[in-house]
């Protein structure tokens, strides 16, 4: 139900699977970040908050391969690896 709504919504599997590359990069800022701009709070600060925006990605991924098997049921999935294979020997 969540899933068929988020479709209506105009999310789609390659949204949440953006999500996810983009939150495995932004765990790694997140890390950066607190080390460099929170001094004297130490390595241990720094690891939660690059192991909280880190968890967001297993989520995202989820999200990506749920909606993607939604795509696939309803026939809105836009193209498959086939497709993509056939276009890159082409190119």
């Amino acid at each position: 139900m969540i899933i068929k709504k988020m479709h209506e919504m105009g999310v789609r599997s390659e949204h949440a699977y953006m999500a996810a590359m983009a939150s495995v990069g932004l765990s790694v800022v997140a890390w950066v970040g607190s080390l460099k701009m929170e001094p004297g709070t130490g390595l241990a600060r720094a690891d939660r908050w690059g192991i909280f925006v880190g968890e967001w990605a297993p989520t995202f991924f989820g999200l990506g391969l749920a909606l993607s098997h939604y795509e696939q049921h309803d026939g809105t999935l836009t193209a498959d690896v086939h497709e993509f294979r056939q276009t890159q020997k082409a190119g």
